[in-house]
């Protein structure tokens, strides 16, 4: 008789470190599911046949499928079916929106929550690292050498299906460790770098080898490896060239972008004592903006020191592009949110012994003006509009900027012939990834700017089976 499904409208809640804890350490907040959770979690999949879920999910990961080797204790079976989609699944257990992608199609969100298919990820993901021996896979290779320049999602993504499929590959990294915007982005507690290391090992035993300190435009040019005998180029150089409001005061000492701020903890290791390299901890900070990013540097900030954290957004909380996980953690942390809040000025006081004037400054409080919400724009979102005589200051000492970032423009100046359009971005193919330029594809946020590792995955997905088709002359 088969076994009836867990028909509870509530999905298994993720356990995490108390609140008041982990606000002050670096630790993994969320803490995974156990197995007696995940088989509970996994009996709540009804299984159904046209497999909604699926379709929700960029890189086709068989759902239902994995799930059911969960119900039936096969972790390591649940794990290979995974690993035929997804080059990276314990990562995307951790960090993929899948509430917007798998889970918002799943049949039980209907009446309830849907299945916790992220969090199942995550748990055949972990199992499997814990208890298999990673080792070299007798993958026969073909001869062909394939370059991927940046080791993000999109690059690895693309890296292991080639590699599966026998190119040989050579991932060129320009900072000095592998992972692109997971190992410098993405703060410990949120992806623990071992958990990236793990991943990057797999992808090593397909045969895919990884150079650093490598700047492809500067170190060496596409043409370049071309002539080296590379055959096709992936191109998944992400969106690392951070954007300003434009305001007065952004030169000031205090000012990061979010982009240097969380390299300068995750990757440069800022948080120990007597880094390397610094960073400004303590005081009050403001982040400014609302995704993952601004989350991801105010948790920050509040676990190197500080003593008071503002997030300031200029629309509502229900425009918030952030995952409601990361807010909610966000606030139960004691982040303050400051809706229909804009920043309009950045004042600045000079310091007699390290800034000769005020342009050199420190920062001493950011203008801000209130907002209210207009008519919808053609996208459906309302328009934030300033109120008149509504300014008003609050006393900071560091400011981050989490508005966004765009493609580097390095490839595009050393490669004539590379179209981009107005924002930077590659243009490609939507449905292989090809650039303008003959055997040379890209995909991620190279393409479309600032988006989610799962949709730069898919990316690099689609264009390694291009890349192979146009190898094989179909």
């Amino acid at each position: 008789m088969p076994e009836l499904p867990n028909l509870k409208n509530d999905k298994n809640k993720m356990p995490v470190q108390d609140a008041l804890i982990r606000a002050h350490n670096f630790d993994e907040v969320a803490l995974g599911y156990n197995k007696e959770l995940a088989l509970d979690e996994a009996k709540r999949c009804l299984n159904c046949k046209h497999m909604p879920c699926v379709g929700g999910c960029p890189v086709r990961i068989r759902i239902p499928e994995f799930i059911a080797k969960v119900r039936e204790c096969d972790f390591e079976g649940a794990y290979q079916i995974i690993a035929t989609s997804s080059s990276l699944p314990a990562v995307c257990g951790r960090v993929c929106p899948q509430e917007t992608q798998c889970e918002k199609n799943c049949v039980r969100g209907i009446k309830g929550e849907p299945v916790g298919i992220g969090r199942l990820e995550r748990f055949v993901a972990d199992w499997h690292n814990d208890h298999i021996k990673t080792e070299k896979l007798g993958i026969n290779k073909n001869g062909i050498k394939v370059a991927v320049v940046g080791s993000g999602p999109s690059g690895l993504s693309c890296a292991g299906e080639l590699a599966r499929r026998g190119y040989s590959v050579i991932v060129f990294e320009a900072l000095h460790e592998a992972g692109g915007v997971l190992a410098y982005g993405i703060p410990e507690f949120r992806l623990p770098k071992r958990i990236l290391k793990q991943e990057i090992d797999v992808l090593k035993n397909l045969g895919v080898e990884i150079k650093t300190n490598i700047v492809i435009g500067r170190t060496i040019t596409c043409d370049e490896l071309f002539k080296d005998g590379y055959k096709a180029i992936f191109l998944g150089t992400g969106a690392g060239l951070p954007r300003f409001m434009g305001i007065e005061g952004e030169n000031l000492n205090g000012v990061y972008s979010a982009n240097e701020y969380l390299t300068r903890s995750n990757l440069m290791k800022s948080y120990i004592d007597k880094p390397t390299t610094p960073i400004m901890k303590g005081g009050v900070v403001a982040v400014v903006g609302g995704g993952n990013v601004a989350m991801d540097a105010a948790r920050t900030a509040l676990r190197l020191g500080a003593n008071k954290v503002y997030i300031i957004y200029r629309r509502s909380q229900n425009e918030l592009p952030a995952r409601a996980e990361e807010v909610e953690h966000a606030k139960e942390e004691g982040i303050e949110f400051k809706f229909l809040t804009n920043p309009i000025k950045i004042i600045g006081y000079k310091n007699e012994h390290d800034a000769k004037d005020i342009k050199n400054g420190f920062v001493k409080a950011i203008r801000c003006i209130k907002m209210e919400l207009g008519d919808p724009d053609e996208r459906g979102r309302r328009k934030p509009i300033e109120i008149a005589n509504s300014e008003f200051d609050i006393d900071v000492d560091t400011v981050i900027m989490a508005i966004g970032t765009s493609p580097n423009p390095i490839i595009k100046q050393t490669m004539s012939g590379l179209e981009t359009n107005s924002h930077g971005g590659i243009i490609v193919d939507e449905n292989t990834g090809k650039t303008s330029i003959d055997g040379i594809y890209a995909g991620g946020d190279a393409v479309t700017g600032a988006a989610t590792v799962i949709s730069a995955m898919g990316a690099g997905k689609m264009a390694a089976e291009a890349i192979d088709k146009y190898l094989k002359n179909e």
